[in-house]
């Protein structure tokens, strides 16, 4: 893998990729978009699985989708998504902070076993088996759009490392935080190079975006992502050409965020009575929520509907940094805590599926599930088996509202940033500490699902019981 930087003669290349169909989309001759396109392969897959779109937004908390209760704004098109399948109210991050949460969803494990943290770059090692990785191993390719964080450029963690054919986007939450980079990070392999300009090598590096440059602000980051997917979606659609193979796309938005950040408009907001940031912050929302339906216009447009399933979930709940106030929005809903907490308000977030004629629509199911089940469920709709060393189970028959046989004994979490705080939900008790010689907190989540009441001192047996599990990890 040779790395690249953009001022180089590479630059010519890349943009001359694919003559009517270039890289950034836009014919020889015409006004370059800044939108990305990823070209076919054609390596030999199983006919007929479904395509996988895994989209996971940065900070977005249980209460910010009106489908889960928002009222001062609307979320139309994730209403839609959620109404055609199912919504889950008991779904949990794989950690309260990003970096380790992104890992448990990738690897299918909890926090206890990753080494991620969320206060050092810690990027995945070469015996790290991500989802990417073996859903590519049966024929699917794979691409990755927007924030990474498991590891950069010349470490084991690199995205094409960890099974992404194709990546767009940076790997890591600084420099995905400047909503108007100046330049991406790119991976493209000589296998999708070679059939359109005899490139011999597999470009890695940085690539300029113009409309950045010098300090401009024309190309909304967020905005190039959704660009991407449609691109994606269209040039790697399961047709003859290539044998029907089906995709696997993860795309990372990085909103809202902290919620505060640059958006290009506040509209539709502009004219609320509320503080900058909320406006900033809805405005964001709005945005993805656009984006959605920018997605599904595109799978009906293709005739990819029914045979392309569709995850939605935020990466860790609301953040309080930047100036915006959970609390204005209720962006946890009834929960405590935000992010980087292990209350449930920085746990428990959006979980929304979308597979039409497979999932029925307009379920709303309470069944708990979490971050590492991804890796096994996406692995079943593949007609594949998942790693053996893995925290996760298959909630496939809970999607398909069926009975689920294999449930979770309990859900573990160790925030490994804040002096071993860590959390243990079993049935409705949910067990927590903030730091490793601190008392064990204890709530009943059916009778006080805002943990407002801590009854560790009228419960010794079950406290006893969790003190039991907590050694075990």
């Amino acid at each position: 893998m040779k790395s690249t930087c953009f001022n180089c003669s590479r630059q010519t290349l890349i943009l001359a990729l694919l003559s009517g169909t270039a890289l950034f989309g836009f014919s020889p001759g015409a006004r370059a978009e800044s939108s990305f396109i990823f070209t076919n392969s054609t390596p030999a897959a199983r006919p007929r699985r479904p395509s996988i779109i895994l989209i996971v937004a940065d900070g977005l908390g249980y209460g910010d989708l009106s489908c889960y209760g928002q009222t001062k704004f609307q979320t139309p098109n994730l209403d839609k998504l959620a109404a055609g399948g199912i919504r889950f109210t008991s779904y949990y991050a794989g950690d309260a902070m990003s970096s380790p949460s992104r890992a448990a969803l990738m690897l299918g494990k909890d926090s206890g076993h990753l080494k991620q943290r969320a206060d050092v770059d810690v990027p995945l090692t070469a015996d790290d088996i991500t989802v990417a990785q073996v859903l590519k191993q049966s024929g699917y390719h794979t691409g990755l759009i927007g924030e990474w964080d498991l590891g950069g450029d010349g470490t084991s963690g690199a995205p094409w490392k960890k099974g992404f054919d194709e990546f767009a986007g940076y790997f890591d939450s600084a420099d995905a935080e400047n909503y108007y980079a100046d330049y991406i990070w790119r991976y493209a392999p000589k296998s999708i190079l070679n059939s359109t300009n005899n490139q011999m090598e597999d470009f890695t590096g940085r690539e300029m975006l113009y409309y950045n440059t010098g300090g401009k602000q024309d190309q909304y980051i967020p905005d190039l992502y959704a660009k991407a997917v449609l691109n994606f979606i269209q040039n790697n659609q399961p047709d003859r050409f290539n044998r029907y193979r089906p995709f696997f796309l993860l795309v990372n938005y990085k909103i809202p965020g902290a919620g505060s950040g640059p958006v290009p408009t506040d509209a539709p907001y502009s004219g609320e009575p509320w503080p900058q940031p909320e406006k900033n912050k809805a405005a964001m929302i709005t945005r993805l929520d656009g984006y959605i339906g920018q997605l599904l216009e595109q799978l009906q447009k293709l005739g990819m509907t029914n045979n392309t399933v569709i995850f939605f979930t935020s990466d860790t709940g609301p953040q309080m940094n930047g100036g915006v106030g959970p609390k204005f929005f209720q962006s946890a809903g009834l929960f405590r805590g935000v992010r980087g907490d292990l209350y449930d308000g920085g746990l428990r977030v959006p979980m929304i599926a979308h597979w039409p004629g497979k999932i029925p629509a307009g379920q709303v199911s309470d069944f708990p599930c979490t971050a590492w089940d991804f890796l096994p469920t996406a692995t079943d709709i593949a007609l594949i088996r998942s790693p053996s060393n893995i925290d996760g189970i298959s909630i496939l028959p809970a999607l398909f509202n069926q009975v689920q046989t294999n449930r979770h004994e309990s859900f573990y979490w160790k925030l490994q940033s804040r002096d071993e705080a860590q959390a243990v939900r079993m049935g409705d008790w949910k067990v927590m500490r903030s730091k490793a010689d601190a008392p064990l907190e204890l709530y009943n989540l059916k009778t006080d699902p805002g943990e407002t009441n801590n009854v560790a001192g009228k419960n010794p047996d079950v406290i006893k019981k969790f003190e039991r599990l907590l050694k075990a990890n």
